[in-house]
């Protein structure tokens, strides 16, 4: 049962993604809704970047997906790299008409039609610390506490007289 929505005015969507990263975005939140992962879109981490995706699954898990939509966004895209010291596993993801070729071996990889996606690659292993596991996870919490809450406040708040 859903208890409040949150398209309406959703700051998550602030225009900078363009309509093809939102379908290859809700692809690959369905898929990992469907692996038992939450999800978080737009999760900043302690080094002022912003993942695309965090997933945290059951046993504690955290994996960054960083979509990317055309050959010109992989290719300008120099801060992947620094994903990697937030998560267990790095990803890619994309959509059909990006050659899957053009993305390193050492990230996983996730292919998006926008109602769902496929992983074409595992990505490997890399144990974050346990202090980093800790902060990431309070962070992951946080924020989605935080989200639901203003989008309860969002939506039901009484009009001012």
């Amino acid at each position: 049962m859903t208890i409040l929505s949150i398209a309406v005015n959703n700051p998550l969507i602030d225009g900078r993604q363009s309509e093809r990263a939102m379908l290859v975005r809700r692809g690959v939140q369905v898929l990992l809704k469907d692996m038992r992962l939450a999800v978080l879109p737009e999760l900043a981490l302690a080094n002022g970047r912003r993942a695309d995706l965090v997933g945290l699954s059951e046993k504690g898990e955290i994996w960054i997906i960083e979509i990317k939509s055309s050959i010109e966004d992989f290719r300008v895209d120099r801060k992947w790299p620094d994903y990697r010291a937030y998560c267990d596993r790095l990803f890619f993801a994309t959509h059909p008409e990006v050659p899957l070729d053009i993305f390193p071996e050492d990230c996983g990889l996730l292919l998006s039609d926008g109602y769902g996606a496929h992983l074409l690659r595992e990505a490997p292993e890399h144990k974050l610390a346990p202090a980093t596991r800790k902060a990431v996870t309070l962070n992951f919490s946080r924020t989605a506490a935080q989200r639901l809450m203003a989008a309860e406040w969002a939506a039901h708040t009484p009009p001012r007289d």
